[in-house]
Formats: structure tokens, sequence, C-alpha cells
């Protein structure tokens, strides 16, 4: 490609203005700034002869867009999870992916402990239940929720938002245990401890998911985990939907086997089951655990950075697959 010409770049959906301005000084862009829903037929026919694309979570890019795209050579996504993109189909075509980790750690955490505590103490619920007109007189026993000060919070995936939600716990003098394939280097630090996935969920009055969605994470959490978790018990998913079952979850909260849920991610969201929807022990968000505009931004711009880095043959900031391109 001569230097006087810009690589193409597809931005598939709505992004901030300034992310846009610093983009158009090293690429010609189409941009989807109307924000209007492509098929993945629609996504792949706009890829054509595009040599860069920057997505989200929502679109797939996998070996039959690849084979039909073959002048893409770098991906970059605008989230920290990247299951929806064939990280192996990339790099068997040697196409850099990258993502946006760091940025978002502390507003996720800080989403955390909002559902846990909507869902703990019947946030959500009790504000349905006053707006419907119901609410009369206070009575002794009215939305009688669960204690967060000194619980047990159970911790599954001990990353960089884990470790921000456990610290999180320290102000709540609450007992800290997580789950994770390796020992957590800070666990000394956090005040946290180690155990198996059964006493994880058997011990903790509250359990937070913060682990990335892998096809060994797929259902983490059914039936089983849920059947051994205490009546009174909290879980809350901020981190992919698919690592709770959430047919399984559903039957557990309407049969009371646990006490609340939490949920900000959702099997094939946007879509959800419709038996969540029905019931009132279930805080709801639509995946904005990640909505401040201060992370938001940064993530688009951590993305746009990786961008323009490989337009000047630069190392990427924060490669998905270096090691498999090396």
């Amino acid at each position: 490609m001569s230097a006087n010409v810009k690589p193409k770049l597809l931005v598939t959906r709505k992004v901030f203005d300034e992310v846009i301005d610093l983009l158009s000084q090293h690429f010609e862009i189409e941009s989807n700034q109307a924000d209007a829903e492509w098929t993945h037929a629609e996504l792949l026919s706009r890829a054509a002869g595009k040599d860069a694309l920057f997505v989200v979570g929502g679109e797939r890019i996998d070996a039959e867009l690849l084979d039909a795209c073959p002048t893409v050579r770098i991906v970059t996504t605008g989230s920290v999870g990247y299951n929806h993109i064939d990280v192996d189909a990339c790099s068997a075509r040697r196409i850099p992916v990258t993502n946006t980790p760091d940025v978002l750690t502390e507003a996720t955490a800080d989403m955390a402990w909002a559902l846990l505590m909507a869902a703990a103490r019947r946030v959500t619920e009790s504000e349905r239940w006053l707006r419907a007109g119901h609410w009369k007189r206070w009575e002794w026993a009215q939305f009688l929720g669960q204690d967060l000060h000194g619980a047990t919070l159970g911790i599954a995936g001990m990353g960089r938002i884990g470790s921000a939600v456990a610290r999180r716990a320290r102000g709540f003098e609450m007992r800290v245990l997580y789950h994770n394939r390796s020992r957590a280097a800070n666990e000394a630090e956090l005040g946290a401890t180690r155990v198996d996935k059964d006493q994880l969920f058997a011990e903790a009055d509250h359990v937070v998911l913060v682990m990335p969605y892998t096809p060994q994470t797929h259902h983490f959490v059914g039936a089983r985990e849920l059947g051994l978790m205490k009546p009174t018990a909290t879980i809350v998913n901020i981190a992919r939907g698919g690592i709770i079952d959430d047919a399984a979850l559903a039957q557990a909260l309407a049969a009371h086997r646990i006490a609340a849920a939490g949920l900000d991610v959702y099997e094939g969201e946007p879509a959800l089951n419709p038996a969540l929807l029905a019931l009132d022990n279930v805080a709801l968000t639509p995946h904005i655990g990640s909505a401040t505009r201060s992370s938001r931004l940064g993530m688009a711009m951590l993305a746009a950075r990786n961008l323009v880095a490989w337009a000047e043959h630069r190392p990427l900031e924060t490669p998905v697959n270096a090691d498999a391109l090396a």
C-alpha cells in the first residue's frame, strides 16, 4: 500500500466523536454513526475490501467473514471480552486481535457491588412495589434482605476486576473466598483465601462471577452449583452471558433455592430468558457494567490507539494473540 493511501477501516457501531477524529487522521473510515443494526451478512458485506475492523461484543468475526474479506489485516474490539472473535482463525491468517483490558476495571467492580447490594437488599423489587402504589404502612418484616457487612463473599475469577471487587469488600469487613485456576499473587494483600469451586458455592453468602467466557467456563454455574448454595445466598454475574445457565438460575430463583441474583449479562443477549423477567428476586441491567463516560471513552480510545499503532507499524498496546503471531 502506498504511504499516501490510508488503510480502510470499518467502525461497526456509533462511537465517540473524539475517537472518529483520531482515527480519521490515519484511516479512510466507514463508520456506523447512525448505529444501525446490521445482520451478520451485512457486516460481512461492509467488511469487504477493508483493511481493519473496529467491532464490539455483539459482532461475530469468524472464519467465514475472514475468508470472504481477505484484505482484513487487523481486528480490534472495544471490549475486554473477545469470545465473539475466532482468535484461532485470525492467528492462522496472521491477523492481530486487540481488546481493551484495565480501562473498565474500577467501573465494572463498582457495578458488581451495585448489583450485589440491589439484589441482597431487594432494592429493585421494593422499588417496583412502591411505584405500583402498594406501600401503605411500615412493617417489621417488610422486604427483609440479606446482610453484606460481615458476610462471606465468594469471587469466581480473581483477575483485575475480581481483585477490585475484593478490595471493596474490606469496607464491609467481609471474609473473602475466591476460586481461580491459579493462586492470586495479591491474595495476602486482599485478605482472600483460595478454595475449590464447591467450597466457594457452599460457603459464600454472596457469589460474584468475574471470569472470562470460554468453552471451559460455559455454564460454570448450573443446577448443581446453585444447589450447593445457601438458600439465603445471592449470585451476581457481571462477566459474560453463558457462564451461568440462565434457565437453571431462573428455576432456582423461582423455587427460592437461593435468595436473589443480580445480572448484567445474559445468554443470547440482548434476548434473555423470559422466565427471568417474571421474577421479583433478580435485579436486571442491560450490560452496563462499564457504562461510565470515562470508562467507555477510555475503552474506545484504547481500541483506536491499537489501530493507529498498527497503521504506523508500531507495537500494539493490548494484543490478544501476540504469541500466536510471534
